[in-house]
């Protein structure tokens, strides 16, 4: 399993000859939509778990991180929650911008424990393009049997702004059952009416601001299944949704806001293993391991924002011999992978990987990038 260069601004997660996940890096989305990085995903035996751009929140992309409610900021998409008025569409649309990839300071370790990682630092940027957060990313992804993925996610953000920011939810300004904020899981539109569940059960709904390790969610046809632990905190509320749509994330700004002084740091990180409809039986066993994995991840100073723009990324198959120097930036974007060999040249992608590989979104185009989409016909319910 390993990352390599798809078209511009995207990596591929392959497995064998197949592709399991897109790392869209580079989005050209609507000011509207809070650009940011997202992923694609599919199961190892080729099923759809995310929607990208689904009619009812055109704002939703797969597996992001995404947060509504950045002191002024909204790094969501879409209108704003504001308290006594309810959504209310403001000039706040901030962006999450790729900045560079960096070295993984253990890429040995990484090799002997078959992780593909990608290293990358991001600034986030208010819409008027003021320098709001930096954030140090770690993304892993790894085979778990024969039949199932893990893909892990650890975000560091930095409050680079003069003003203290309070992460916050809709339901922390008002809105009752809508915390949602943080790495935010979007599963196929075929996926809506599918069951959650949870360390005691069917969890349903009611599990949404509940607070748990873990919530598991399973396609209705009982094709595929999705299991999501919380790693930082600890003991985080969740935002889960069925009815309405399928919908999965740690929510540690659900009821309460967290105040970052300018300097200081908030740690969001998260696992999600990919695999059948009994995906939940991994919980304790490889769930736990993987949690456990986030959690000892130290705290790092991550690079400054001025670090330079890489070229492009060049893949998981490098020269043994470049040099790693914790978060020096990389040259060529050298992304360390488990298939690695000297004098490698750049794996050819494939001619459009992106047509094959979204069956279930809206439409067929990136979203507009020069004109803002339009705000949900029902800015109530714009989760």
């Amino acid at each position: 399993m390993h990352f390599e260069v798809g078209e511009s601004g995207r990596l591929l997660l392959r497995d064998g000859d197949s592709t399991l996940a897109e790392y869209i890096y580079a989005p050209s989305d609507a000011t509207v939509e809070s650009p940011r990085p997202y992923f694609l995903l599919r199961t190892r035996q080729g099923v759809e778990v995310t929607a990208y751009r689904p009619d009812d929140h055109v704002w939703h992309k797969g597996l992001s991180l995404a947060l509504p409610n950045v002191g002024p900021h909204n790094f969501w998409g879409g209108p704003t929650y504001v308290r006594d008025q309810g959504y209310v569409q403001l000039p706040n649309n901030g962006s999450q911008v790729h900045t560079a990839f960096v070295a993984s300071d253990t890429p040995i370790a990484d090799a002997a424990a078959g992780l593909a990682r990608v290293d990358e630092i991001l600034d986030w940027r208010s819409q008027d393009g003021d320098p709001v957060l930096t954030e140090q990313r770690i993304l892993t992804a790894r085979a778990v049997g024969d039949d199932a993925w893990a893909l892990t996610w650890r975000s560091a953000l930095v409050n680079v702004s003069p003003d203290p920011l309070a992460f916050g939810s809709p339901t922390s300004k008002g809105r009752e059952n809508a915390g949602y904020a943080g790495i935010f899981w979007r599963g196929a539109s075929g996926w809506t009416g599918g069951a959650i569940l949870g360390p005691g059960g069917d969890a349903g709904d009611a599990a949404c601001g509940e607070p748990g390790p873990w919530l598991a969610f399973v396609a209705p046809d009982s094709s595929a299944g999705v299991l999501a632990l919380a790693a930082t905190p600890a003991d985080s509320p969740w935002f889960a949704r069925s009815a309405e749509y399928a919908g999965l994330s740690p929510a540690p700004f659900f009821t309460d806001e967290t105040v970052v002084e300018p300097g200081g740091t908030v740690v969001l990180s998260a696992a999600f293993i990919i695999g059948g409809a009994d995906v939940a039986s991994l919980a304790a066993t490889v769930g736990a391991n993987l949690v456990a994995e986030l959690r000892a991840v130290p705290d790092a100073e991550p690079t400054p924002a001025t670090t330079a723009p890489d070229a492009e990324p060049r893949g998981a198959e490098t020269d043994r011999d470049a040099e790693l120097e914790g978060a020096a930036p990389v040259p060529d974007a050298e992304l360390r992978g488990t298939e690695t060999h000297r004098g490698a040249e750049p794996p050819v992608a494939d001619p459009d990987p992106d047509a094959a590989f979204h069956p279930d979104r809206a439409d067929t185009d990136p979203a507009p990038a020069a004109e803002d989409s339009a705000p949900a016909d029902h800015p109530e319910e714009s989760a």
